[in-house]
């Protein structure tokens, strides 16, 4: 008989409904009988003990919350019940004992990896040292007065170009009108865009008007190859249109004879995300994404771990996986930041999980982001990325930035991503500007929505964990060779959101 129910640690006073369970079910759980006292739905969790009003709900080890009311064993334990034991002021501390065991076993999964061992990708190569594992042509624009031609000009490339990968325009409605920390926010992410890997050629739209002014916004996109990054003013042309196809041209030609070569897998940078989170999510897909960050970082690969606020309620557990103590000090200070940010704002710190988090199983922010962190892994924090930040640190990367799908996606792919892992429960379709590989969390949603979905974490209930995770690194190594699109990317499905702060003039 399946099992019905999944206790993560055995510190856990609730279990997780792995199929749903109906009022008078007998269930057996390690040492556990219990009877259900009402319908709960899979991914719900149900209660193994009598938990008094007050005493803290455990899952993943860990307090989720606490009981707004006696919950008897057998009962559904969700929102109406449960509290987020949240708030704005926490204090920290570094456990330096727990950081060094740390990167002890992480230096000891290393030592399997020798330069032989590590698997190869085939990429391209680009002047500057980075790798892409994309060719294809970006048009970023300046501002968004520009959107409808840049628009106009990714549409007449994909007819006329022939380039393998395409031509993308990553469109926004910013770049004028813009002050102070948003105005740079822009500035910033649109000229990492300039600089990913990924994009074997960019032609930068401006309109001549604009608060990013081209001369400035080029200088701060830095030492670029003019042969494949080339700039342009609207207003000093008479036929826009025309110039910029002339420039695309230019550009294709040159990426035309760029070809692929055997490279490290250690040179490949991963951003992890979720979103659409349900019950199952800390229990399959997030976990399996973080059995592959091991692997990637003992590699010496580099993985970007991001969603800020959903790492509110677990941030201790990374706090002390930090290499060392400024580290630690980085990363209380971007929770702190955030956590400002929600209230210089008259928020509060646990407005989460959404209603499509909570109708999958979600209860408390603590819930969600004790599920979230996994994707890390066990991997050491190596470093912490401020929002627009490119990595520079091989490892274990926090990036500062908000849960937001689009948002987060974006400044990953900014930080240096070339490609994001992008675990689901409920489903969603959403692409960034590099491959994003859609993980079902349980094989309902992987058959109902093949057409999104890339690869099911839910064999994780059912199959050899190490299995799933050699099967997931066949498809990431496939996606970066090029051999295999996402779904996203067979879609067409790719966009971009900048964080804003501020006012708009």
């Amino acid at each position: 008989m399946a099992k019905k129910l999944i206790r993560i640690t055995d510190k856990d006073n609730v279990a997780v409904a792995l199929s749903p369970i109906v009022k008078g079910d007998v269930l057996n759980i390690d040492d556990l009988t219990i009877t259900s006292t009402m319908d709960i739905t899979a991914g719900h969790k149900i209660s193994l003990f009598d938990i008094k009003k007050g005493e803290p709900v455990i899952k993943y080890g860990y307090p989720i919350g606490y009981a707004k009311e006696d919950i008897p064993v057998g009962s559904a334990v969700h929102t109406f019940n449960v509290k987020t034991g949240l708030s704005e002021n926490a204090e920290y501390t570094y456990d330096e004992g727990m950081a060094k065991e740390c990167v002890l076993e992480m230096n000891e999964k290393k030592k399997g990896y020798t330069d032989s061992k590590v698997p190869t990708i085939n990429a391209y190569e680009r002047k500057n040292g980075k790798i892409g594992i994309r060719n294809a042509l970006w048009i970023v624009p300046t501002v968004g007065c520009v959107n409808q031609i840049s628009k106009n000009l990714e549409a007449w490339g994909n007819e006329n170009l022939g380039l393998e990968d395409g031509v993308h325009a990553w469109i926004h409605p910013f770049g004028c009108s813009q002050m102070g920390g948003d105005h740079e926010n822009t500035r910033v992410i649109l000229a990492d865009l300039v600089n990913h890997p990924n994009a074997g050629g960019v032609l930068v739209i401006g309109l001549g008007c604009e608060n990013n002014t081209m001369p400035e916004f080029k200088a701060l996109c830095g030492d670029v190859d003019p042969e494949r990054v080339k700039f342009m003013v609207c207003q000093d042309y008479e036929d826009e249109l025309e110039e910029a196809k002339s420039l695309m041209k230019e550009i294709a030609e040159v990426m035309k004879n760029d070809r692929r070569t055997s490279v490290s897998m250690s040179r490949l940078v991963v951003g992890m995300k979720c979103g659409g989170s349900d019950g199952f999510s800390g229990i399959t897909a997030n976990p399996l994404v973080g059995r592959f960050t091991n692997e990637l970082v003992a590699m010496g690969g580099t993985a970007i771990l991001t969603e800020v606020p959903e790492m509110f309620g677990a941030e201790q557990i990374l706090m002390n996986r930090a290499v060392n103590k400024d580290v630690y000090n980085d990363i209380v200070d971007m929770i702190n930041g955030f956590k400002h940010y929600f209230t210089s704002h008259g928020q509060v710190v646990y407005e989460n999980p959404s209603p499509g988090n909570k109708a999958g199983g979600i209860t408390t922010l603590e819930d969600k982001s004790l599920g979230c962190i996994q994707k890390g892994g066990r991997a050491p924090v190596s470093a912490v990325l401020k929002y627009g930040e490119r990595v520079k640190e091989k490892g274990m990367n926090l990036l500062t930035g908000p849960g937001n799908d689009i948002v987060s996606t974006t400044v990953q792919s900014a930080a240096g991503a070339h490609m994001i892992l992008f675990t689901t429960g409920r489903g969603t379709p959403l692409g960034s500007p590099v491959p994003t590989v859609k993980i079902a969390t349980n094989p309902t949603l992987a058959e109902k929505k093949a057409n999104w979905i890339d690869f099911n974490a839910g064999a994780m209930l059912t199959e050899d964990a190490e299995k799933v995770l050699s099967d997931l690194l066949k498809l990431i190594i496939a996606i970066a060779n090029g051999e295999k699109r996402t779904k996203n990317e067979e879609n067409g499905y790719a966009e971009i959101s900048i964080l804003k702060d501020g006012v708009v003039l």
